[in-house]
């Protein structure tokens, strides 16, 4: 067996050990492709005849795939066809028959991965791509005695399946999880430097996510992007106490019940003087009215300590229930107050009033993570082929950014009439 000199970042040295899973996530730079590409040729100088895969979640070409990382590898170690490696179009021969393999997962159905059966090594790349359908099928088909999986990924969002196995807060038996960034990496080039330093520069709400592994909380391009930096720069994203004087206000957007419902959110703030003081955020797909109304009371913003604002479709009547949110909250006891359909350009009108308004908004983050994330995400849909802006993209950040964005409209409106009570009860109707 050759031996080979491989030198190792001190940041990886718990991966070198055999472990059933083998995480590496972190920024941009800190070298954990080159790491598992190495050890990848390792473990098949060591393991004769060893079969080992590698997988991204899509791979329409060889191109896509770790294949040209690991060429380079064998060829940096001066590792060749006189050692057992022999490189082909689709694959590399391995030393004692062994194979490395190159596969998208999204190819591949429960009948088709079976082939994978007899591999012990598989290194997912990109692994934050990696779908939680193509993760159940994965896991139990490496089952050859001492299998390994790895998994090399950027972080974007939390929710990914990646993170969910391997950042949760109970690990699969057996892994080992390690954060790599540009400053693990003592072979930290310099013009990755200068890349580094003009992100901070020019794009500081990407850098943490692109340089230091944090979550993609701000999409580039976002609506909200430069703002939410902004913001967070001037401390405004932080600690924020309720005023127990002022009107509590919940702003509402509608979702609906059953396997296809959207989101139901609400963002709860006071006005101050000229202030939005952001206190909490709720979401919640497919749930009954009910389970609203339960985490309101459960908050303190009961009927008579709470109003609440709803898009012009509150007062529209369930298909299902034939009772709209407007009357079933007022029977509830909630003051509520249907903001008239702005018509066309509504939804950029919500866009630009919540931008002029940012400056004035300061958020409790520890109950506001998940809106802040809905704001960071919010993005324009855009024609391709055009080049041209075809309004915000509807997704999962949608509803939470409306629902922002209806209070900035209820709260600029408020700030320019100089009035900033709450609603009154006149009988059935509400008054400002």
């Amino acid at each position: 067996m050759r031996d080979l000199a491989i030198d190792t970042a001190r940041v990886f040295v718990p991966l070198l050990a055999p472990a059933r899973y083998k995480g590496a996530y972190g920024g941009r730079g800190s070298g954990k492709s080159h790491f598992f590409a190495e050890l990848l040729i390792e473990d098949h100088v060591r393991n004769r005849g060893m079969r080992s895969v590698c997988i991204r979640e899509v791979q329409k070409t060889l191109k896509e795939s770790s294949k040209r990382l690991i060429e380079d590898k064998l060829s940096a170690l001066g590792i060749g066809e006189a050692d057992g490696f022999k490189v082909f179009n689709e694959v590399i021969q391995a030393p004692g028959d062994g194979l490395i393999t190159f596969i998208g997962m999204q190819d591949h159905s429960a009948e088709s991965i079976k082939s994978l059966e007899g591999y012990r090594r598989a290194w997912v790349e990109e692994a934050q791509s990696l779908s939680a359908r193509s993760l159940q099928l994965l896991r139990p088909t490496l089952r050859a005695e001492g299998s390994e999986l790895w998994f090399s990924w950027n972080p974007r969002r939390k929710t990914d399946a990646v993170d969910m196995m391997l950042r949760g807060a109970t690990l699969p038996t057996g892994a080992v999880v390690v954060r790599a960034n540009w400053a693990d990496n003592p072979r930290f080039p310099a013009v990755l430097e200068q890349e580094r330093q003009d992100c901070l520069r020019d794009t500081p709400e990407q850098y943490s996510h692109i340089w230091e592994g944090g979550y993609a909380t701000v999409l580039e391009g976002a609506y909200y992007a430069r703002v939410l930096a902004e913001a967070r720069a001037a401390g405004r994203i932080g600690k924020v106490a309720a005023d127990p004087l002022m009107t509590v206000r919940l702003f509402c957007d509608i979702g609906g019940t059953g396997a296809r419902a959207d989101a139901f959110t609400i963002w709860v703030a006071q006005f101050v003087g000229r202030e939005i003081r952001v206190l909490n955020y709720y979401e919640s797909v497919g749930q009954p009215l009910a389970a609203h109304l339960a985490w309101m009371r459960a908050q303190g913003y009961a009927p008579g300590k709470a109003d609440i604002w709803l898009p012009h479709d509150g007062s529209t009547h369930d298909k299902v229930f034939d009772v709209s949110y407007e009357s079933a909250l007022r029977q509830a006891g909630y003051a509520v107050e249907v903001v008239p359909n702005q018509g066309r350009g509504a939804a950029a009108a919500r866009i630009e009033a919540g931008r002029r308004l940012f400056p004035s908004i300061w958020f409790n983050e520890a109950t506001t993570s998940a809106g802040l994330d809905a704001l960071g995400w919010y993005h324009e849909r855009k024609d391709e082929a055009r080049s041209i802006g075809l309004g915000p993209e509807h997704d999962w950040s949608s509803h939470g950014a409306d629902a922002f964005g209806l209070m900035c409209v209820v709260a600029e409106d408020r700030f320019r009439s100089g009035s900033a009570v709450g609603l009154k009860r006149r009988g059935s109707a509400m008054a400002v």
